[in-house]
């Protein structure tokens, strides 16, 4: 294991995989992502997920942000599965907005499928992303049940900009097979555990 919570570094293992990507503040990381990663590698019949905890999330305010080595180990913690990957490699290459990382990452693991994974509440402020339409067009999409419910996000400008291009959920093991733009939302039971729920009960310092 490597300092950025990745074996081998190189690109070698990582060869011919299939590897979701799971960004985040991970402030604190807990049981939530690692059930929506498990969830996701099974649908997508995915080889492993990488948690990339980020140096520091644009959209988020620093206030109350811990130092990302201690958001880093509680992914480590939290991710408790040999296919679950806990990474900083964001500080590693440099990169803070999400079509950055993932232009880097193509780049340095040319022979990796990647999959962007986040929630419906990411997918519905996803026009807030820098580039975001750039995201749909250089990797497969899956967007995780979390609220808001489905129904919000239509007419939200991912929506509109993406909805044609979305498999039914039936398909989602056939998301990497599929020309780019393609994505698909996965419904499963959710998850009640939160990071914010966490911190108020003031259990994370």
């Amino acid at each position: 294991m490597s300092k950025h919570g990745i074996s081998a570094y190189g690109r070698e293992s990582w060869r011919g995989l299939r590897v979701g990507l799971l960004g985040g503040s991970f402030n604190p990381a807990h049981e939530g992502h690692r059930y929506i990663s498990l969830e996701a590698m099974r649908a997508l019949q995915l080889d492993a997920v990488w948690w990339l905890v980020s140096p520091q999330n644009p959209l988020k305010s620093a206030t109350g942000m811990a130092l990302q080595s201690k958001r880093l180990e509680s992914a480590q913690r939290a991710a408790h599965h040999p296919r679950i990957f806990a990474t900083d490699i964001e500080t590693a290459m440099g990169t803070q907005y999400t079509v950055d990382t993932l232009k880097a990452l193509q780049t340095r693991f040319s022979e990796t499928q990647f999959v962007w994974l986040m929630g419906t509440d990411n997918l519905r402020q996803f026009h807030r992303w820098k580039n975001w339409r750039d995201v749909f067009n250089l990797v497969p999409v899956c967007v995780i049940n979390r609220p808001p419910a489905e129904d919000s996000l239509r007419g939200s400008p991912a929506w509109e900009y993406a909805h044609r291009h979305r498999l039914p959920a039936e398909q989602a093991s056939l998301l990497t097979t599929r020309p780019l733009p393609a994505w698909v939302i996965l419904p499963i039971a959710r998850n009640a555990q939160s990071s914010t729920a966490i911190r108020a009960m003031g259990s994370w310092r």
